[in-house]
C-alpha cells in the first residue's frame, strides 16, 4: 500500500461524504492541510476511488514561482472543462469573466464536481480572488471545493490568511488536517524492506514522505538524514541521460506540459522512463510533474549554481519560442538565467496580464522587477512604467512604494514638459498621499493638480482633480470647500460627459452637504447613486451607498441604512469589488452593533478588518467596543490599533469615533482623567468643525468625567443625556433602535424602577461592565431585590448559543412575550420568533418554562436576586 494512503481512511470518507452532498446540491469547502510531505497530494490521489461514480474531478496546481502566474491552478483545467471556461481563461483572464465561467462549470454536469486546488500557499492573488468568490457560493452549488496547503508556512501576513478566514464563516466547511503516520504504520511499511523500524520512525517522525523516500533508498543500515540525500540515493541507478533530463525539469517549479518537455529533451519524454521507474516523475499524456514538490527541490537544490543558470537558459529559449507561452513564466527563468534584456522585454506584458486577471499583488512584483533596469527606458517609456507600478502598489495597498514611484513619475513628466500627463500624475499623487496617511501632502499635490491642469485645455482631466479636492476637504470635514471644489468638477463633468466623474462628484457634495445639514445633500448623493448605476460604474456606485449608508449611521437612521445595505453588499460582493465589500461589511458591523447584535458585529468586523486600508480603523473600533462593553479582554489594545490608524488619517470620520469609544473605556473602568485627555482635543476639533454626532458624544463623556462642556442645543441623544434629560434620550435611544445606549440613558434615572429596567436589558446584552455600576448604585441606594448577574458558568456558554440567543432566554426567564422581547431588542416580532425557536432547538426543550429552567441548570441566566 502507498505510504501516503495509510490511515487516511476518516479523511477519505469525510470527502466522499462531502460528494455525495454535494450530488444533491449541498455543496461544501474542504480544508486539508499539513507540513510538507504529510500526504496531501497522496490523499488527493485516492480521492477518485470514493467518490460517486458519476462525480468529475478537476485538480488544478500553484506553483512555486518567483513571481506566481495569475489564475495559474485555473489555467491547468483547460483541457478538461467547457468552452466558456477556456475562453475566460485564454482570452485575457477578465476576473469577472472568469469567476462566472467558474461558476457555471462547477454547475453544469455530470456532478458533483470536485474542484482541488493544490498548494494553495502558493496562489497568486487572481487565483485567491477566484476561491473567495467560490467560497462565498460553494453552498449553493453542487460542487466540492478541496484545498490544500501547508499550514506551517503561514505567518502573520501571508495572503492565504484572509481567504482562510472567509472560509471559516461558510455554511459547510470539512477541516482535514492530517497527521503524520503512527509507529504501528511505519512499522507495517517498513516490513517489507527489513529496516529498522524504531529507526524510521525516529528519524522522519512519521511523515509519510520522508518514510517512502528512506524506504525506497533502501538502505537498512545507515539510514540517510535528509530526504535530499534519499532522492539523490535514488539517482545512482540512472545513466547519465536521464539525470540530465531529471535536472532539466526539476528547474522548472510547475508541471511540464509535453510540448515543452519536447522542446526541452532531445528524445522527448521517453527519456524520462528512468525517472517514471525510480518513482520520481508521473507522466501524464498531457504533462510530466514531479511525483512531489520536495523531490524537484531535492534535485534543483543538488545543482550547482553555474549548471542551474544554464538550464533556466534553456527553459527560458524553449519558452520563448513557443506560440502563446506564459509571459510569467518567462519572467521566472529569465530571473533565473540572470537574463535581464528579457526581463525588460517581457516583464511590462506579464505585469498586464497580471493587472487584468485582478492578480495585482503579482503584477506589482513584475514591475519591481522591470524597473531594477529602468534605465533600459526612454524617459516617457520609464514614467509610463513608474505610474503602473504606484497603482498596483497602491491597489496592494503597499504605499511607501506607491509614493515613491509616484513621486519619480512626477519628476520625469515636469523634465518632459507633458502638462496633460503632469496633472494627471499629481492627482494620482494625491490619492496614493492621503491613502498612505500623508493628508498635507495629498492637499499639496492635490492643489498643484489643478493649477497644472487649469490651462492644459482638457476638461476632464480638471474635472477629476477638482474631485478629488472636493474629496479631501469632504473627508476632512471641510465641507464649504469640498462643496466648492465639487461644484466645479460636476460642471465641467456635465460639459465633457463624463458620467465617472460626474458620479465621483455628486458624491462629494452631497456628502459634505448632507454632513453640513443640507437638505439638498441627500438628493445629490442619492443622484451620484443613480449616475453610476445607470452608467455600470460599480466602484463609484459602491461608493455612493457606502457614504449614504454611513450618513444615515451617523444621524441614527438605522432602519433607513437597512434599506440601503443589502443591495450595497449584494453588488459590492457580485462585482467582486472588495475594497468596498471589506467597507460595507463594516458599515453592517456598525450597524449590528448598534442594534446590540454584538456576535454579528464582531463577524462583520472582522471581515473588513483586513486588507482594505479605510476599513480597518472603524473595523478594529467595532471590535474594541464590543470587547470594552462586554468586559471581555483585549478591547484597549484593539483600541489603540485604531487610534494608530484614526490619527495617521487626520480627519474626524476617524479620530471621533475611536476617541469616543476610548473615552468609554476609561469611564468604565473609573479613570476620570483618561477620559478628558483622550476626549477633550478630539471635542475641540468637532466643535470647530461643527461635526454635530461627535461634538455630542464626546462631550457627553466629558461631561460623565465632571468636565464642563458648554450647552448643546442639538436634539442629539447625547446632547439630552448631557443635559440630565435621560428619559428623553432613552426615547430617542429606542427610536433610534440602539438598547445599549437606551439602557445607559435609563441608569441615569434617579428612580430605582428604571434603573432596574436597565439592568434587565444590560444583562441581556451581556453588558457586564456597566451592569456591574448600576449593581453597585442600586446597592448604595438600599435597594434590596438586585437580580445578579449572569454565572460565570454563562460565559462558558455549555448550550452552545449566540449573543442574540442569549440576550433572548434571558428575557424569556422574565415572562416576557415575543412582541415584549421585540420592543426591549429593537428588533421585529418575527425575528424574535426565530430565535426562540433556535434557542428551544439547541435547549433541547419544548417550551419556554422548560427553557428557562433548562437555561438555569446549565448558568446561562443571571440569579434571581442577591
Amino acid at each position: 500500500m502507498d505510504g501516503g494512503i495509510l490511515e487516511r481512511e476518516r479523511e477519505l470518507a469525510r470527502l466522499a461524504a462531502a460528494a455525495h452532498e454535494a450530488a444533491a446540491g449541498a455543496g461544501s469547502v474542504a480544508l486539508v492541510f499539513g507540513e510538507a510531505g504529510i500526504g496531501k497530494s497522496s490523499l488527493v490521489r485516492a480521492l477518485p476511488r470514493v467518490l460517486p461514480p458519476e462525480a468529475r474531478v478537476l485538480l488544478g496546481e500553484c506553483d512555486d514561482l518567483a513571481t506566481r502566474r495569475p489564475l495559474g491552478p485555473f489555467r491547468d483545467l483547460v483541457d478538461g472543462v467547457g468552452a466558456q471556461l477556456v475562453r475566460a481563461l485564454t482570452e485575457g483572464g477578465d476576473r469577472h469573466r472568469v469567476h462566472d465561467a467558474l461558476r457555471t462549470e462547477l454547475s453544469r454536469p455530470p456532478r458533483p464536481a470536485v474542484l482541488v486546488v493544490e498548494d494553495v500557499h502558493w496562489a497568486d492573488e487572481a487565483s485567491l480572488d477566484a476561491l473567495r468568490f467560490l467560497v462565498r457560493r460553494m453552498e449553493r452549488l453542487p460542487a466540492v471545493l478541496v484545498l490544500t496547503y501547508r499550514d506551517d508556512e503561514l505567518d502573520r501576513e501571508h495572503p492565504l490568511l484572509h481567504l482562510l478566514g472567509q472560509v471559516s464563516r461558510a455554511e459547510r466547511v470539512h477541516r482535514l488536517p492530517l497527521s503524520p503516520l503512527s509507529e504501528t504504520a511505519v512499522r507495517r511499511l517498513s516490513a517489507a524492506g527489513g529496516l529498522d523500524a524504531a529507526q524510521v520512525y525516529k528519524v522522519t517522525s512519521g511523515n509519510p514522505f520522508f518514510v517512502a523516500e528512506l524506504l525506497r533508498a533502501g538502505e537498512a543500515g545507515e539510514v540517510p538524514p535528509t530526504v535530499v540525500d534519499a532522492v539523490l540515493a535514488r539517482l545512482r541507478g540512472m545513466d547519465d541521460g536521464a539525470r540530465d533530463a531529471l535536472e532539466q525539469l526539476a528547474v522548472v517549479p510547475s508541471a511540464v506540459e509535453h510540448r515543452l518537455a519536447d522542446a526541452l529533451l532531445t528524445d522527448g519524454v521517453a527519456r524520462l522512463a528512468p525517472a517514471e521507474r525510480h518513482g520520481l516523475l508521473v507522466v501524464t499524456p498531457e504533462r510530466v510533474c514531479f511525483r512531489h514538490e520536495l523531490i524537484r527541490r531535492a534535485v534543483a537544490d543538488s545543482l550547482p549554481a553555474a549548471r542551474r543558470i544554464a538550464l533556466n537558459r534553456d527553459v527560458l529559449a524553449a519558452l520563448t519560442a513557443l506560440p502563446g507561452a506564459d509571459s510569467a513564466r518567462i519572467v521566472h527563468h529569465a530571473a533565473q538565467a540572470g537574463d535581464q534584456e528579457a526581463i525588460a522585454r517581457y516583464g511590462p506584458d506579464a505585469a498586464r496580464d497580471a493587472a487584468r486577471a485582478g492578480a495585482h499583488r503579482e503584477a506589482a512584483a513584475q514591475l519591481r522587477l522591470v524597473l531594477r533596469q529602468r534605465e533600459r527606458f526612454a524617459p516617457a517609456r520609464r514614467a509610463e512604467l513608474l505610474e503602473r507600478y504606484a497603482v498596483e502598489s497602491y491597489t496592494i495597498a503597499d504605499s511607501p512604494a506607491a509614493v515613491r514611484a509616484q513621486l519619480e513619475a512626477v519628476a520625469l513628466r515636469r523634465s518632459l514638459g507633458d502638462v496633460r500627463a503632469l496633472g494627471a500624475d499629481l492627482r494620482w499623487l494625491s490619492r496614493i498621499r492621503w491613502w498612505a496617511g500623508q493628508a498635507e501632502e495629498a492637499q499639496e499635490a492635490a492643489q498643484e493638480a489643478i493649477a497644472v491642469l487649469e490651462g492644459a485645455g482638457d476638461d476632464r482631466l480638471l474635472a477629476l482633480a477638482l474631485s478629488n479636492t472636493s474629496q479631501l476637504h469632504m473627508l476632512s470635514c471641510r465641507n464649504a470647500q469640498a462643496v466648492a471644489f465639487g461644484e466645479r468638477a460636476i460642471a465641467l463633468a456635465r460639459r465633457a460627459g463624463d458620467v465617472a466623474i460626474l458620479a465621483h462628484a455628486l458624491n462629494n457634495v452631497g456628502s459634505a452637504r448632507w454632513r453640513a445639514g443640507d437638505p439638498r445633500g441627500r438628493a445629490q448623493l442619492e443622484e451620484s447613486l443613480r449616475v453610476a448605476l445607470g452608467a455600470g460604474e460599480v466602484e463609484h456606485a459602491c461608493r455612493a451607498y457606502a457614504n449614504i449608508v454611513w450618513a444615515l449611521l451617523e444621524h441614527l437612521e438605522h432602519t433607513e441604512a437597512d434599506r440601503y445595505l443589502a443591495p450595497a453588499l449584494a453588488l459590492a460582493d457580485r462585482a467582486e469589488h472588495l475594497g468596498f465589500l471589506s467597507y460595507l461589511n463594516v458599515e453592517m458591523a456598525l450597524r449590528r452593533f448598534a442594534a446590540g447584535d454584538w456576535d454579528e458585529a464582531e463577524r462583520y468586523a472582522e471581515l473588513g478588518a483586513h486588507d482594505f486600508v479605510p476599513a480597518r480603523c472603524p473595523a478594529l473600533t467595532v471590535l474594541g467596543r464590543v470587547r470594552v462593553r462586554s468586559g471581555r479582554s483585549g478591547g484597549g489594545e484593539l483600541l489603540d490599533r485604531a487610534w494608530e490608524f484614526a490619527v495617521r488619517s487626520s480627519e474626524l470620520q476617524r479620530t471621533g469615533p475611536v476617541a469616543a469609544a476610548r473615552a468609554e473605556a476609561a469611564w468604565l473602568r473609573g479613570d476620570h482623567a483618561a477620559v478628558a485627555a483622550i476626549a477633550g482635543p478630539v471635542f475641540e476639533l468637532a466643535g470647530r468643525l461643527d461635526a454635530v454626532g461627535h461634538r455630542a458624544e464626546l462631550g457627553y463623556w466629558l461631561a460623565k468625567a465632571g468636565q464642563p462642556v458648554p450647552a448643546d442645543a442639538s436634539r442629539h441623544p447625547y446632547a439630552l443625556q448631557t443635559a440630565g434629560r435621560w428619559r428623553a434620550a432613552a426615547e430617542a435611544w429606542q427610536r433610534a433602535g440602539c438598547p445599549y445606549e437606551r439602557s445607559a440613558a435609563l441608569a441615569e434615572s434617579p428612580d430605582a424602577d428604571d434603573q432596574l429596567a436597565a439592568l434587565a436589558g444590560l444583562d441581556a446584552l451581556g453588558a457586564r461592565p456597566l451592569a456591574r455600576l448600576v449593581r453597585t448604585r442600586l446597592r448604595e441606594r438600599g435597594v434590596r431585590r438586585i437580580p445578579r448577574g449572569p454565572l460565570a458558568a454563562t460565559r462558558g456558554n455549555p448550550a452552545g448559543l449566540t449573543g442574540r440567543q442569549l440576550q433572548v432566554v434571558r428575557l424569556l426567564a422574565r415572562g416576557l412575550t415575543n412582541p415584549e422581547i421585540a420592543d426591549r431588542l429593537v428588533v421585529s416580532v418575527r425575528t424574535v420568533d426565530n430565535h426562540v425557536a433556535a434557542v428551544l432547538d439547541k435547549l433541547g426543550v419544548r417550551t419556554r418554562r422548560q427553557a428557562t429552567d433548562r437555561a438555569l441548570e446549565l448558568g446561562v441566566l443571571p440569579g434571581r436576586e442577591n
